[in-house]
């Protein structure tokens, strides 16, 4: 199980992403333990108007709790695993609250605990967390026989195609599959030994190398889209200065996207409208048939909710009549009756407790396995999206590399950029156009 965590402030606008129905298909406040509101908003805020009383400016500890892709969990090993933690951290019996979130068959958990003690009205130090919560994930991984992560198993190891939420939501913006992303501009880096070899690999797969404000190199795909040379092929910056030398050499963003402006005439611009219009009919089918199948899941959960309240309620009626009133109560009182009695309910309240949770994990456990089902379906549609996507860069690529009478044959031909690229004749590697560019005639791209 991945655990990621922060120490931070924002009460409301934790709440807000936390309870957000917008981009995840189920939200449930699971637990709100020591607050009086009833909400989640409202609890935070009350951890938010506790920490006025000290100097603390992080005053929340969030944690995410990520089990595997396609491992079933329950809610007991989610709750043990809280448990373990925030006595591992020395956070017991803190107010706490508990979300689980469903994402495309996946279920994951999030805990906020407040760091506030509201008896000495400070906040409790967390040293090394971070390695604390290295150590129980490992151990909830090796506990469950679950497949280890290799940098669980091998310390500094980790996966190379990982990405940040900026990563993600820029390659959503491309219609681009982040990891797809970063394997291709690593196989780019690993399949190159020059700073040549390495521009002339990207550039196949449609990406112009340029020098950035910042990050030094950066990546211009052939949309417009700026991309961190680094993050993707998860090089640090000396490596790539040592094989790329000095970023003010080559040229900048701004250039770059003016040179595909140049070249990027309306016929091309047309078939990637085509292409991503084609793309985005077909996955209509599968956003309404997801969409469909969340507003029936949602409306069995809330049947069901309807169903055991109302059960509750029955049940709660029969408990309160086995207790005896008046004088028959103070007589089962004097004889000890009336303490069977309340024990009987405290047992039956329990196994009700249990049965409706029973019930309900039933439930989610069959829509997951049935959402799932249509996951497989929707990752198998991006994959060839992707690779269609890929392949149309490289033809774009291979077409902006011809000189411009070559570019006018192509034109009056008609390029067949639906179809997998394949290598243009008479060009070498490392080809240095003769039109004119921002650096002059031999403007390299």
């Amino acid at each position: 199980m991945i655990l990621k965590a922060s120490e931070r402030g924002h009460a409301a606008n934790l709440a807000r992403h936390l309870m957000n129905a917008r981009d995840n298909e189920h939200v449930a406040l699971h637990e709100l333990r020591g607050f009086v509101a009833d909400d989640l908003e409202g609890a935070l805020k009350e951890a938010d108007a506790i920490s006025r009383g000290t100097r603390c400016k992080n005053f929340l500890f969030s944690l995410s709790l990520s089990p595997p892709e396609h491992e079933p969990v329950s809610v007991e090993v989610f709750e043990t695993a809280i448990e373990q933690i925030e006595q591992r951290l020395g956070l017991p019996n803190h107010p706490r609250a508990i979300v689980f979130h469903e994402k495309e068959g996946r279920r994951h958990a999030h805990a906020v605990w407040s760091r506030i003690d509201p008896v000495a009205l400070k906040a409790i130090n967390l040293p090394h967390y971070k390695r604390k919560l290295n150590d129980i994930a490992r151990e909830l991984y090796l506990e469950h026989g679950w497949d280890m992560p290799n940098g669980f198993k091998e310390g500094r190891s980790r996966d190379p195609l990982t990405f940040t939420l900026a990563e993600w939501q820029r390659a959503k913006r491309t219609g681009r599959d982040p990891k797809q992303l970063k394997a291709t501009v690593q196989a780019c880096w690993n399949g190159s030994d020059s700073k040549a070899a390495l521009k002339a690999s990207l550039r196949e797969n449609g990406f112009l190398l340029a020098q950035g404000d910042r990050r030094g190199f950066v990546l211009v795909d052939l949309r417009g889209e700026v991309h961190s040379l680094s993050r993707l092929s998860g090089i640090k910056s000396k490596q790539l200065a040592d094989r790329l030398g000095d970023p003010t050499a080559l040229p900048t963003v701004e250039d770059q996207k003016a040179w595909l402006a140049s070249r990027m005439t309306e016929r091309l611009q047309k078939h990637i409208r085509a292409l991503e219009d084609r793309h985005a009919k077909k996955g209509l089918v599968l956003e309404q048939h997801r969409r469909d199948l969340v507003a029936r899941h949602r409306r069995a959960r809330t049947a069901l909710k309807v169903v055991q309240t109302d059960r509750w309620a029955q049940e709660e009626r029969k408990r309160a009549a086995r207790l005896p009133r008046g004088i028959k109560g103070i007589w089962s009182w004097i004889t000890g009756r009336l303490k069977e009695v309340r024990l009987r309910n405290a047992h039956e309240i329990a196994q009700t407790e249990r049965r409706d949770r029973d019930e309900r994990e039933a439930l989610i456990a069959d829509q997951l396995k049935e959402r799932r089902k249509l996951q497989t379906l929707v990752q198998s549609k991006r994959a060839r999206q992707e690779k269609e996507r890929s392949a149309l860069d490289r033809d774009l690529s291979a077409y902006l590399a011809l000189d411009a009478e070559a570019r006018r044959d192509a034109e009056r031909r008609g390029p067949s950029l639906d179809r997998p690229s394949r290598p243009v004749p008479g060009r070498r590697r490392g080809y240095r156009s003769q039109d004119q560019g921002p650096n002059g005639p031999d403007h390299e791209i």
